[in-house]
């Protein structure tokens, strides 16, 4: 890999995004800053002008992936890291939601990040290197009343990735999902985070939980600038985790997951070994 890494970062008007661009522009690094408003990181650009690209761009226009990174390469030669950093979430009950915010999600989360990734792949292939970086959530491996929509795009997003990482190892390419806790950003604040129209149905029962989403901006435990500054050097070692927990909470509560899970599987599994015919040998996969 490079010493100097060239980046695409979706969402990097704030939060996660923002702190990322800043990192890796510290770092020496240039930086494409994907955003819908470029006056967000009009600074950016003012402070680092060699090295930040700023380009319009909303990641659920899949038409606009590939103008992206040809704009990317034309100005810095090459592409060593795409961050699909942009995100939001949705908070009801699944009969609170209908298509719309579940189809919005889903070209955000999943829809938008394949283009861009599919627009990627050709240069990271040629020179035999590049890091795909999926931002995930806690919510991608776990999940629970009033994120159904949310985590089943997050769900998606985790599972074509993995598939992804299988694909584009032997190219010498990489992919880590991420799946930060919460971090002091702006995801839990009044203008990005989205409430369905309570229902007397569920209302009572999603009460805490539309409490607590909303009650978490500005008190969130993650710290965005040492999340970037762990991304950024993970970007420029010789290893990454296909899957990173960011965050304490993230570590806890993706852990306490899996072991919930684990043991649910030994508890059914002898019910499950019922399914198959007797006498027939156990398959072996090549995968």
């Amino acid at each position: 890999m490079t010493t100097t890494q060239t980046w695409i970062i979706t969402g990097a008007s704030r939060g996660l995004g923002r702190a990322l661009a800043e990192a890796a522009l510290a770092a020496g690094d240039r930086v494409t800053a994907a955003v819908r408003r470029p006056e967000s990181v009009a600074d950016l650009a003012a402070a680092y002008p060699e090295r930040c690209l700023v380009a319009e761009f909303d990641a659920r226009d899949t038409a606009a992936a590939d103008g992206l990174v040809r704009d990317t390469l034309e100005r810095f030669g090459r592409l060593d890291v795409l961050v699909n950093n942009a995100g939001r979430a949705v908070v009801g009950a699944v009969e609170e939601l209908g298509d719309a915010p579940l189809r919005e999600l889903m070209e955000l989360h999943l829809f938008g990040p394949a283009a861009l990734v599919r627009a990627a792949l050709p240069a990271m292939r040629a020179q035999g290197s590049g890091t795909i970086v999926q931002m995930s959530s806690q919510g991608g491996r776990m999940s629970f009343p009033g994120v159904s929509a949310y985590s089943a795009s997050k769900f998606a997003l985790e599972g074509w990735s993995e598939a992804l990482a299988g694909e584009v190892a032997p190219f010498g390419v990489r992919v880590l999902i991420v799946e930060p806790s919460r971090f002091r950003t702006g995801f839990n604040a009044a203008d990005v985070l989205e409430f369905a129209e309570p229902s007397e149905v569920y209302g009572e029962l999603l009460d805490g939980v539309r409490a607590d989403m909303a009650g978490a901006d500005g008190a969130q435990e993650g710290d965005p600038v040492r999340a970037a500054e762990i991304l950024v050097g993970l970007a420029h070692g010789d290893e990454v985790p296909l899957r990173l927990p960011l965050g304490s909470e993230a570590v806890e509560r993706i852990s306490g997951a899996y072991r919930r899970g684990l043991a649910e599987v030994e508890r059914w599994a002898d019910t499950a070994r019922g399914a198959d015919f007797a006498g027939v040998p156990a398959s072996a996969r090549a995968i």
